[in-house]
């Protein structure tokens, strides 16, 4: 262990938890003990504390002993003259660092000087520069940097965590060499889909400043988040590291040992250190340790080789100017790639031959209008997307046409109708599979950076930015894109792709017409489709990456909990590979037809989960109802004074009548755990027959946030119809209306609602 990185870390903590105590002093002068602190959106409190403590922290007050321990933690500085291993030294005074740094921002929200604001951000003249990320309850929608990243978003990254698209996290601290080496990096990261967070800066200038100044979209659509302009910012990527295993892991508050080694088994993180590293940087980056991310500086920096505590290398130096490279750019990526050697990411890269850069993070980046060069389908035009099998002899791998005119005579953020057509071929693509490939058209064209996807079949809508454009992106690339996609992530079904691309307006209606067709034939194929027509459900164990011990059971007619992964689909992932996380499930002996009990689902279930579960019902929230890790779209929970469930869609940020929100909820629901009771869902699950049918069906959904009856309008009056009451939806109180038990039961009686006279839930 480096004498020369203890003393700087050990002095930077110190001299950290000493303001600590300065601003808390302060605080409790100013605000009073009982002052409320706490970060928003939020269910784990201050959740660095809460992981490595236990501690519950609520006001202002209960900061102290979180500090007194802080400062026991602390050591004195090496002797000059008595050399010793220093490092548990070095790891408790990162420790402190860490929670003497939650306390400090948990103060800064306080005084109303977290999240930071934009504000603070010096804008370059003309560089378009939009930030994406949410209000964090500040009320000024994209005015202030991240702060910390609310519980939604975690678990709406949740599968893509644990499916391997995003393969880890990288928390950059300081500021790059210049803004192009700064672009680079983070474009780098981007096209290996790695979540990128920035913070820190060197001497008052941060990679955040650089990026902006360079007109990069940052925020949680690209992957690509800013924390704030100050070192302290980064605990934020560390209470996220905290979160992951409190929420997908199901570990709980106080577990801090098994918190640690989680991070380091479990989430493939690293941090990145540009420019010069002082004593703050160095306490921290003692912190990141801890959790087993290394830490990889481009400036000369004394090296700290394996101990154990991390799985290779602790500290890498990686001096930027003597990497070799024929230029700058050249090095940034060398150093990325350094990065992900030292960590072991596991990263999959698809090459997409698009002049612009390609990758998971730019699936949810959004086109404005202002910025967009043309768009397809929307309010003034029509999109579809049409996938189909056809004979190996009748497909021509690889050849990609464009029928009809191209965007070019269009004027800016002009309109034009436009039909997509893939024809597959392959010696095992079975038509069930038609369905499955076609809904990935939305990931893969999604993963073009400066182009929106919205919707599926025909309501697509396809916007292509200026930026795009200017880069040469054209109707062709589109057709680059599915063929070179299909094959990566489905070759194993898929020999042959042939895409055509229609804006002649007689044959792109003809088309329609075809796909229309199409889609009425799957959608009366999939309606007859029930877990009475078959003998096997599927497994799905991707979760397990974070959630060792739970086990999602998808069948025809209960798709898995994040919404992501039906039947089919699970099926079409079987025979992709077959040694995957979808296994087929034999039902073996029917136990409960109406609870949903089978022999070979209470098998797999015992085995799937270790042990911890024994008994799956399939059909029933209050007897054995299915595990969840995390990543889950809604949660349904029994409100037992109303002989109903209440039905919370991970959208929501607003009290339920439970007395908690969806964040704290989540927590009883998560991590595994089989609570009567509590389940996390997909949402389309919510109009399946299937849906907790032994407890009673939809009829006992009493409360709903009102994003899910708001976007899936359709589909849930269908359901009321189907239950014989068409006014069902209505009934059901949401946000808007109740958020106690008083009022729901208030509600419910005023509605004549039916669970009210139902036969008792439990």
């Amino acid at each position: 262990m480096s004498r020369y990185i203890a003393t700087r870390a050990i002095r930077g903590a110190n001299a950290l938890v000493t303001e600590a105590e300065v601003m808390l002093r302060q605080a409790l002068a100013d605000k009073g003990s009982d002052t409320p602190v706490a970060f928003p959106n939020t269910a784990y409190y201050l959740p660095l504390i809460f992981g490595m403590t236990g501690q519950e922290i609520e006001t202002v007050g209960q900061l102290s002993p979180i500090l007194e321990h802080a400062r026991e933690l602390l050591h004195p500085l090496p002797s000059d003259s008595k050399w010793t291993p220093y490092l548990g030294e070095t790891l408790d005074s990162g420790m402190a660092t860490l929670l003497a740094a939650e306390i400090i921002e948990a103060i800064r929200f306080v005084y109303g000087l977290q999240p930071e604001p934009l504000e603070g951000i010096h804008l370059a003249g003309g560089t378009g520069y939009s930030f994406t990320s949410p209000d964090n309850g500040s009320g000024n929608g994209g005015g202030y940097l991240n702060g910390p990243i609310d519980d939604i978003q975690l678990r709406s990254w949740g599968i893509q965590l644990v499916d391997g698209r995003m393969p880890g996290f990288a928390a950059i601290v300081g500021a790059a060499k210049s803004n192009e080496v700064a672009v680079k990096l983070v474009r780098e990261l981007q096209r290996r889909n790695i979540l990128t967070f920035l913070s820190g800066n060197v001497n008052g200038r941060s990679i955040i400043h650089q990026l902006v100044e360079e007109g990069v979209e940052l925020g949680y659509d690209t992957y690509t988040v800013p924390f704030g302009t100050d070192t302290l910012s980064a605990i934020y990527a560390l209470g996220f590291a905290v979160r992951s295993a409190l929420t997908f892991g199901g570990m709980k508050g106080g577990m801090a040992r098994e918190i640690l080694l989680y991070n380091k088994e479990r989430v493939f993180a690293f941090v990145l250190a540009l420019g010069e590293v002082d004593d703050l940087k160095y306490a921290a980056a003692a912190g990141a340790i801890n959790f087993g991310f290394p830490v990889i500086a481009d400036t000369v920096i004394p090296e700290i080789l394996p101990t154990g505590v991390t799985t290779y290398e602790h500290v890498v130096s990686m001096p930027f100017n003597e990497i070799d490279g024929a230029d700058d750019l050249e090095r940034a990526e060398i150093l990325v790639q350094k990065c992900i050697e030292v960590r072991g990411v596991k990263v999959r890269i698809a090459d997409v031959p698009v002049p612009v850069p390609y990758g998971s993070a730019f699936e949810g980046e959004v086109v404005r209008k202002a910025d967009m060069r043309v768009e397809f389908g929307g309010k003034r035009s029509r999109c579809f997307e049409y996938l189909h099998m056809a004979d190996l002899d009748d497909v021509t791998d690889g050849k990609i046409e464009v029928v009809g005119p191209a965007f070019d005579h269009l004027d800016p953020q002009g309109h034009m109708d436009m039909g997509i057509v893939v024809q597959v071929a392959g010696r095992q693509m079975q038509p069930d599979f038609e369905p499955v490939l076609e809904r990935q058209v939305h990931y893969f064209i999604n993963g073009a950076s400066g182009i929106q996807h919205i919707g599926q079949r025909d309501i697509a809508w396809i916007r292509i930015s200026n930026a795009a454009a200017e880069k040469g992106f054209n109707l062709e690339h589109f057709g680059k894109i599915l063929h070179a996609r299909f094959h990566a992530d489905f070759g194993a079904i898929v020999d042959k792709v042939q895409v055509t691309i229609y804006t002649d307006p007689d044959q792109l209606q003809d088309w329609l017409a075809e796909a229309r067709e199409a889609y009425q034939f799957r959608n009366r194929r999939l309606a007859d489709l029930t877990d009475n027509a078959v003998d096997e459900f599927y497994s799905c164990t991707l979760c397990q990456s974070f959630a060792p011990d739970h086990v999602c059971i998808v069948s025809p007619e209960r798709l898995g909990l994040c919404g992501a992964y039906n039947w089919l689909d699970c099926k079409a992932s079987f025979n992709i590979n077959p040694t995957g996380p979808n296994q087929p499930i034999k039902l073996g002996s029917l136990l409960d037809d109406v609870k949903g009990y089978w022999t070979g689902v209470n098998d797999y279930a015992r085995s799937g989960s270790h042990g911890s579960v024994e008994t799956v019902s399939m059909y029933s929230i209050m007897e054995n109802p299915m595990t969840a890790c995390g990543c889950f779209e809604c949660i349904v929970m029994l409100i037992p004074e109303s002989n109903g469930v209440m039905v919370v869609s991970r959208e929501d940020t607003s009290m339920t009548p439970a007395g908690m929100t969806f964040s704290t909820l989540a927590g009883m629901a998560g991590g595994g755990l089989q609570t009567p009771g509590v389940m996390g869902v997909g949402k389309f699950y919510l109009v399946s027959p299937k849906f907790i049918s032994a407890d009673g069906g939809f009829k006992r959904v009493v409360w709903m946030s009102s994003v899910l009856k708001e976007t899936m309008a359709d589909e849930l009056q269908a359901v009321a119809e189907r239950e014989g009451d068409p006014d069902l939806i209505g009934k059901s109180a949401d946000e808007r209306s109740v958020s106690t038990v008083d009022d729901l039961l208030a509600w419910l009686e005023q509605h004549n609602h039916p669970a009210l006279v139902m036969d008792a839930i439990f």
